[in-house]
C-alpha cells in the first residue's frame, strides 16, 4: 500500500482555523489548540446569545416609547392597550422609530387614542 502524507490538509485545516480566530488576545489567535478552544467557546457564546439581542432591542424600543408618551400625559400600557382597542397594528419598532423622527406623527397617534 503507498503512503499517503496529510501535511497540506492538516496545514489548511490549521490556516482556516487560525483565520477565524483572527482578532482573538493571547494565544487564541496563534496557537490551534487555544484557537480550536476559543473558537468552540466564541460559536456558543454567539448562539446563546442571538435571541437575547432580539429582547435588548425591544426592551429599547419600550424604553424609547414610554419616554415618548410621558410628556403627552399617559403611560406606556395605556398607550399600548389603547392602540389594541382602536386596533391600531402599528409594532413597537415602528412607534420608536416614528418617536424619534417624527414626533408630530406620533404626537397624532398618541391623540387618536
Amino acid at each position: 500500500m503507498t503512503r499517503v502524507k496529510n501535511g497540506v490538509n492538516k496545514n489548511k485545516r490549521r490556516k482556516n482555523l487560525l483565520s477565524q480566530t483572527k482578532g482573538f488576545r493571547f494565544g487564541r489567535s496563534t496557537k490551534t489548540i487555544q484557537a480550536k478552544d476559543a473558537l468552540k467557546h466564541a460559536g456558543n457564546y454567539s448562539f446563546a446569545h442571538r435571541k437575547d439581542k432580539k429582547a435588548d432591542a425591544r426592551s429599547l424600543w419600550t424604553t424609547r416609547i414610554n419616554a415618548a408618551v410621558r410628556p403627552l400625559g399617559i403611560s406606556y400600557s395605556k398607550f399600548i392597550d389603547g392602540l389594541k382597542k382602536k386596533k391600531i397594528m402599528i409594532d413597537r419598532k415602528i412607534l420608536s422609530d416614528l418617536a424619534i423622527k417624527n414626533p408630530e406623527t406620533f404626537e397624532r397617534i398618541v391623540k387618536s387614542i
